[in-house]
């Protein structure tokens, strides 16, 4: 006989499970706690199978007839009303996926395969300029056109360099959530073709070695903080990259041996790069010791020690001091390399202290050898002719 409400209510629980059947695979199990469970039983290509259709008397008698009538239908259309609500499901996650989500799972993901640096530049700028437009947007509902705005919206600014980095980063966005399953299209791909026409830039400025002294004399007499003065000095004696220098720990550095080894999280190689330091280098650091020695950082911030001077505080104070658009911290890399090319020393050895790869890939892939004393003799060289020149 059919379940009646009164029937349902009247069912109490036992020292086991017990079911009530309805009719057409409909039951309701009663559980010794007393809950009472809607479940419809069928069968698909021979095999039995089982669906919740909820609690009772959440789901009343009507409502779980219905249910089953609809799981039913499926049925009739050739589908498994198991996996059929294990698709829905699916289908409500994708929908509740948010562009933020999928960029920060993105980005961890590519994370290991960075440098620390490029990782948190990464990261700054997808919190400064793509999560704030798009974070909040379901993921599988953003167009094409909203994302050529947004790109245009930061060219619009003269962030030229940003653009590009974002139609990059967009595209392999949407590419992970492509191979994620939560979108079927890229609407990122080929925003290059609309990319406005940049001005050109001369990278990485930088003055001629004759000049060079003079600029080294203005920033002693600026007016700007001990930790820049002698962190462009350094810049200038070792040839790091900025980054790579910010975020040195006094635990990269051995003064008696005069040596740096940077490890290869942090380099934009993913190679570990030991720099000579020049006995003027050493001098600089073991000053800078007395300073913020205590503190992991070489360069600890002032208003955080846990973190890095900023990204800005370099060029900021070249600026300050006469040499906007003429010098830039990573300029001081081209100025060397410039300078000891024409000195006629080896190119290996000045591209193995710029940290390069070898633009033979063979070659770059058997060629280990780390110049070491060669390298310290050049860069000693290179240190005494300012000295000089000073």
């Amino acid at each position: 006989m059919p379940l009646t409400d009164s029937a349902i209510k009247a069912a109490k629980p036992k020292e086991k499970p017990y079911k009530l059947s309805d009719a057409q695979g409909l039951y309701l199990l009663i559980n010794p706690n007393g809950s009472k469970l809607w479940r419809f039983k069928y069968r698909v290509r021979g095999t039995e199978k089982g669906l919740a259709l909820g609690t009772y008397p959440t789901v009343t008698l009507l409502q779980a007839r219905k249910k089953r009538d609809d799981a039913r239908q499926q049925l009739a259309e050739g589908k498994d009303p198991s996996l059929e609500r294990k698709a829905q499901r699916e289908a409500a996650i994708i929908d509740s996926l948010t562009f933020e989500v999928i960029a920060r799972e993105w980005h961890e993901y590519r994370r290991p395969r960075w440098a620390k640096s490029t990782a948190d530049k990464t990261m700054a700028y997808l919190e400064s300029d793509l999560i704030p437009a798009l974070g909040k947007k379901p993921f599988k509902a953003i167009t094409r056109p909203e994302l050529v705005a947004l790109v245009r919206s930061i060219e619009a600014r003269g962030a030229f360099n940003v653009a590009k980095k974002s139609r990059q980063w967009l595209s392999q966005i949407f590419r992970y959530g492509l191979a994620k399953g939560v979108i079927e299209l890229n609407p990122a791909t080929d925003l290059d073709v609309v990319a406005a026409h940049a001005p050109a830039l001369r990278h990485h400025p930088h003055v001629s070695f004759q000049e060079l002294p003079q600029l080294l004399q203005r920033i002693e007499e600026a007016r700007i903080n001990v930790l820049t003065k002698h962190a462009i000095n350094l810049l200038v004696l070792t040839a790091v990259r900025p980054g790579e220098l910010r975020m040195a720990p006094w635990s990269e550095f051995d003064l008696k041996k005069a040596t740096w080894t940077i490890p290869k999280e942090r380099m934009k190689a993913r190679r570990p790069h030991i720099v000579p330091l020049p006995r003027q280098a050493v001098a600089i650091l073991k000053e800078l010791h007395e300073v913020t020695g205590e503190y992991e950082l070489v360069f600890a911030g002032r208003n955080n020690t846990k973190r890095p001077m900023s990204e800005n505080t370099i060029n900021k104070a070249l600026s300050e001091a006469g040499y906007k658009d003429r010098q830039t911290g990573h300029g001081f890399r081209h100025l060397l390399s410039t300078e000891l090319n024409s000195r006629g020393y080896n190119r290996d050895w000045i591209e193995k202290q710029l940290a390069h790869g070898d633009k033979d890939e063979m070659r770059d892939t058997y060629n280990h050898a780390t110049y070491l004393e060669q390298r310290r003799e050049m860069m000693q060289d290179w240190a005494d002719s300012l000295e000089q020149k000073a």
